[in-house]
């Protein structure tokens, strides 16, 4: 019967693998894996390792981005306000008595 992994799992056993406590053929008699099937999980993990770190890279650019959206859209409100506070002032003869 075959054993199925979760990719947490996963990840676990090839962090024991790459900690280097253990061999690999310690690691795969306690799990009950192939030595063949670790060492494909480590080099899977080794080879993906950058992908980690671009998906970091993409998120605090998209919440850069979105940021900025926000500061252009409160800037824009700030002024469309302080043209209505200028004209309600100068409406209500305000104005004249600021100068």
């Amino acid at each position: 019967m075959r054993r199925r992994f979760s990719a947490k799992q996963k990840a676990q056993i090839v962090l024991e693998i790459l900690k280097e406590e253990r061999t690999i053929a310690q690691i795969a008699s306690e799990y009950g894996v192939h030595p063949n099937q670790l060492h494909r999980w480590k080099k899977q993990a080794i080879e993906r390792l950058d992908v980690l770190f671009e998906k970091d890279d993409r998120q605090e650019r998209a919440r850069e981005a979105a940021h900025e959206r926000q500061l252009e859209e409160l800037y824009a409100e700030i002024g469309r306000l302080t043209t209505q506070v200028n004209w309600l002032k100068k409406k209500s003869g305000l104005d004249l008595f600021e100068k």
